[in-house]
């Protein structure tokens, strides 16, 4: 009898172990995914100069203010809504403040028109038709390549949007761009500051192109984004 009822105890303890060493290794598995903490996909410093005039936020993130120029140029798609998600982490993982988001830009070559008889307020830019090309490439299988020269003394900062992070050319040097697909839109900026005159010149080589940059003596002259479309032709804005 006595052998019996050790046996039995033996039985249930045997099990009762059992059931834990299982459950164990699921314990730190349930705590890890709980500790995980969401990856922000638009982060502050998007917001946050030099980035706010230098980059191009992901889409789906509320547009900062070179997102919004280039959009409003027609040089960008327009900037998506921002998911459910995104929009819960806000900008920097905050809770998005009203005023943080900036206006969605009109998009398209129409020029805006204000209501009859009432005052605009408004005061982004209209838009205006989209210029001649300031020059014309024959592209190879829809493809681009795109030397930039920079002849001035200073550092200029560009960016493939879409492709590559922004990048700096240093004064008096160049770089080439190979196997872009058209369109392809490029911004570049003087990182001390100053304006670029920006010339853009078909290549020897079919389907290149070479871009030289300048310093500007006046703000007219200065270009900020180049835009190469799928039949060759190229816009400055």
């Amino acid at each position: 009898m006595n052998y019996q009822n050790f046996r039995k105890s033996a039985e249930l303890f045997g099990a009762i172990c059992g059931g834990l060493l299982i459950s164990l290794p699921a314990i730190p598995q349930a705590i890890a995914q709980e500790s995980t903490p969401k990856i922000n996909p638009c982060p502050r410093i998007f917001y946050e100069e030099p980035h706010n005039s230098r980059v191009v936020v992901p889409q789906g993130c509320p547009p900062n203010a070179l997102t919004q120029r280039l959009a409003a140029q027609g040089l960008l798609p327009v900037p998506a809504t921002p998911s459910q998600d995104q929009t819960r982490l806000g900008v920097g993982g905050e809770a998005p403040q009203p005023s943080a988001i900036p206006p969605r830009p009109a998009t398209g070559d129409q020029t805006q028109q204000p209501s009859p008889g009432a005052a605009s307020t408004d005061q982004t830019p209209l838009l205006q038709p989209r210029q001649t090309p300031s020059a014309t490439i024959a592209l190879a299988n829809g493809k681009v390549n795109i030397r930039l020269r920079n002849d001035t003394a200073a550092n200029v900062t560009f960016q493939v949007i879409g492709d590559t992070a922004p990048r700096s050319l240093q004064g008096k040097s160049d770089v080439t761009l190979q196997g872009l697909d058209a369109p392809v839109t490029v911004t570049f900026e003087r990182e001390d500051g100053g304006q670029l005159i920006v010339t853009p010149q078909p290549s020897s080589e079919p389907g290149s192109l070479e871009v030289t940059f300048k310093e500007a003596t006046n703000a007219a002259q200065g270009r900020s984004a180049m835009r190469i479309e799928r039949n060759g032709s190229v816009f400055l804005n």
